[in-house]
């Protein structure tokens, strides 16, 4: 079954674009499109969309907003976050906000079919270190009101899984994890998994943000 996308953007050219490109994949299919966030919400209401490529600064209601609102949704589409410059502040506000990563508008066409490919089969397309390179730049902008909830969440891991944890945070890969702490690459991805159900979050990105919202990393990677 085809890959259902919707390309939320209000430049009608921009939209065109990616339309082109991945209406030339056997395995996609772009089933709508919007040109605000209040309109993408709307269409969600009565289409089925596997993922959604969501523009960030868009008129009546930005990518970020919608972003929240349709990740609060009961089994919502995954979404991706598209932005002009790399370290956009609204990249950093639509990763909390649920989205599953973040790529820039000029990516070249090969890289947006993998992303689509890798949200759509459950992981995040944003590399570990890029999101810590955002969470370095805007960690200030962080609400204190969330940590001492967050951080008794992060009691019920075992000391294993808060290792784990620290390595996601800090940019590891699960490979460079394994190494790290002379594991099988299989027994991190299960730690990984456990970590997400247990704090109830959707992937890595959202272990990074975390992660710095508690302390367990400051500003610059390192523990904290």
């Amino acid at each position: 079954m085809a890959i259902r996308v919707m390309l939320v953007d209000d430049q009608v050219l921009l939209r065109t674009g990616f339309r082109m490109v991945l209406a030339a994949q056997p395995d996609m299919e772009v089933v709508a499109e919007a040109g605000d966030g209040a309109e993408a919400i709307e269409i969600l209401r009565a289409t089925a969309v596997d993922v959604v490529l969501m523009d960030v600064r868009m008129p009546r209601l930005d990518g970020v907003e919608a972003t929240r609102r349709i990740c609060a949704q009961p089994n919502p589409p995954k979404v991706l976050i598209l932005t002009t410059f790399d370290l956009d502040e609204y990249a950093f506000s639509g990763l909390k906000a649920g989205a599953s990563g973040f790529m820039l508008k000029d990516v070249p066409p090969a890289e947006l079919l993998s992303a689509i490919r890798s949200v759509h089969s459950g992981d995040a397309v944003v590399a570990p270190s890029t999101t810590r390179r955002l969470l370095d730049r805007f960690s200030p902008m962080l609400p204190s009101s969330e940590k001492e909830p967050k951080n008794k969440h992060i009691q019920k891991l075992t000391e294993r899984e808060r290792e784990v944890m620290l390595l996601v945070a800090q940019g590891l890969s699960n490979g460079e994890i394994a190494a790290r702490l002379v594991l099988s690459e299989a027994t991190v991805k299960t730690h990984v998994g456990r970590i997400l159900t247990k704090l109830s979050l959707r992937d890595r990105v959202q272990v990074v943000v975390l992660a710095y919202e508690t302390g367990l990393v400051r500003a610059g990677g390192g523990p904290g």
